[in-house]
């Protein structure tokens, strides 16, 4: 290791000896902090005035770590969530360096005390069966960019995949036999099967007979036989919503991704009465709070559970009041 700038070094060691040997972490998160760093190191080049390549370990400090952090949520637009994704990248770098070069130790400790900056819990955004029939029906089926779109949006709603999950995916997870169901790979590596509807087996076999792929490649590409960016399946996506909207005025106000049809896969579940265990594994899910997040966002099963309370008529007192008899017992306690 140099002495006169070892942080090459060990980015190089965090990258190719931790990440990828030690952690063996998926190609997504190595791919999300390599992002994170080419961010991190241009914006403090641009601060020093100084070439990314002469950057030492001691130039970056706690204090350009939340400058960073501000920028990266409040100049380039990004949300909390984001930056604390940025957060995380940078501080297992620092945790990682924290074992290989003792003489850093304070510098380390001081950006692993970065906060995490808490959010907003909100309701998810979700589509209603009605809207989501509307997006699904803007995609020209009779081309084969329409055939896959449309494979594509319908395979999000019927199997609650993660777009990544979904653009990852080759034709051998899938079995197209009965049962069908798919083999999905989520987060931390962790495969679930899913069902699917014979109508989103059908859709996947046209697309495979217009557009044939190896049983190992994926599924989802464009028109060079690229595989699908999740930023191209979003700018797709956003024009079909746009044209849906005319004829479901309620989409206007909807800030629709490819994310929403998962929630929207949640909603309908728990709306048709599915096991809220059931539901997590169906999404693979690791913390079963996350899924009964949905539980609380529709406002259908909120309406059928209010039916069942049968409602006090108005100007009548509480019960407990009348009740002079209970109020005598419980004086005698």
């Amino acid at each position: 290791m140099s002495k006169a700038n070892p942080f090459p070094e060990l980015m190089r060691a965090f990258f190719y000896e931790w990440l990828l040997e030690q952690r063996n972490a998926s190609v997504n998160t190595v791919r999300s902090y390599r992002d994170t760093w080419r961010l991190f190191l241009r914006f403090v080049a641009d601060r020093t005035k100084m070439k990314v390549a002469v950057i030492s370990l001691t130039d970056l400090t706690a204090a350009q770590v939340a400058a960073f952090l501000r920028h990266a949520e409040h100049e380039r637009g990004g949300t909390i969530g984001t930056r604390n994704c940025r957060l995380a990248a940078i501080r297992s770098f620092f945790n990682f360096v924290a074992t290989r070069d003792p003489a850093s130790i304070a510098q380390c400790v001081e950006i692993l005390n970065t906060p995490i900056k808490r959010a907003p819990v909100s309701e998810p955004c979700y589509l209603d069966p009605p809207e989501v029939a509307a997006i699904l029906a803007q995609p020209d089926q009779s081309t084969l960019e329409g055939m896959r779109d449309h494979a594509l949006l319908s395979f999000l709603y019927n199997s609650g995949a993660r777009i990544q999950e979904a653009l990852d995916m080759c034709p051998a997870a899938i079995r197209f036999d009965s049962p069908n169901c798919v083999r999905l790979t989520g987060k931390g590596r962790k495969e679930r099967i899913c069902p699917l509807w014979p109508e989103t087996v059908m859709l996947l076999k046209k697309l495979l007979e217009r557009q044939p792929r190896a049983p190992d490649q994926r599924l989802f590409v464009n028109r060079y036989g690229e595989p699908l960016s999740a930023s191209g399946v979003r700018f797709k996506l956003a024009a079909y919503v746009k044209a849906a909207a005319e004829t479901m005025p309620s989409l206007q106000t909807k800030h629709v991704t490819p994310h929403s049809f998962r929630h929207a896969t949640a909603v309908h579940l728990v709306s048709a009465g599915v096991d809220i265990t059931v539901i997590r594994s169906w999404l693979g899910h690791v913390s079963l709070n996350t899924t009964n997040h949905y539980a609380k966002a529709n406002l259908e099963t909120k309406r059928k559970a209010l039916e069942q309370v049968v409602p006090v008529a108005t100007g009548r007192s509480s019960s407990w009041k009348r009740d002079t008899s209970l109020l005598a017992w419980l004086d005698t306690l």
